[in-house]
């Protein structure tokens, strides 16, 4: 939902942000690449029990997450292996964190929250793979209600105000229904394409 709307929104000032470092530019995929690295030290923030910073880390690699897009657009650096090495890394980025908290959970004896967690890494691997199946048969598949910006939010937000088993029930059954949303979002175009051929 965020994901469609959030560049749109936010590319005005992040032009004004991006500006004073248009004269050289700066490499969209240096700040994809550090989105990963700040994702990894909030695995460990993690692992190691500074959940409250664990969880400014990860909003603070969100941003990360749309400033690469915005100075590929702003410097015209966008190129296919950025968008591919970009896809690439958020996946990396959400298994650093869902790792990081099945390590705490499982030091710490809570099976009902790894075991939770886990259903949560599922989702998050399954939705963005579910797009990219898709759009090789239907073309857009931009629908779903818990894409990678709500996940990154609620993540953060569960962190730090310490409420992460709610949140990860919230994003247990939200990036599910996510998933099922583009599947049967395929099937109905996928079958009305037939329709239309066959009435050919």
């Amino acid at each position: 939902m965020l994901d469609a709307k959030l560049p749109e929104r936010l590319d005005p000032w992040l032009v004004k942000l991006l500006t004073p470092f248009s004269k050289n530019g700066i490499n969209p995929n240096f700040l994809t690449l550090m989105g990963l690295l700040l994702s990894f030290l909030a695995s460990l923030g993690i692992i190691f029990d500074r959940i409250i910073l664990a969880g400014v880390i990860i909003l603070i690699a969100g941003g990360f997450d749309i400033l690469d897009g915005a100075a590929a657009r702003i410097f015209k650096k966008a190129t296919p292996f950025g968008k591919f090495l970009d896809s690439v890394v958020d996946r990396y980025s959400d298994t650093f964190v869902c790792l990081g908290l099945m390590v705490y959970f499982s030091l710490r004896g809570q099976t009902g929250n790894l075991i939770l967690t886990g259903v949560v890494l599922l989702g998050c691997i399954l939705i963005p793979y579910t797009k990219a199946k898709a759009e090789t048969l239907i073309g857009k598949c931009n629908i779903g209600i818990m894409e990678r910006p709500e996940r990154v939010i609620l993540l953060s937000l569960g962190l730090i105000f310490n409420i992460i088993t709610p949140v990860l029930w919230i994003l247990a059954i939200l990036c599910h229904i996510t998933v099922f949303q583009r599947i049967f979002y395929t099937r109905k175009r996928l079958h009305s394409g037939a329709r239309r051929n066959n009435k050919c």
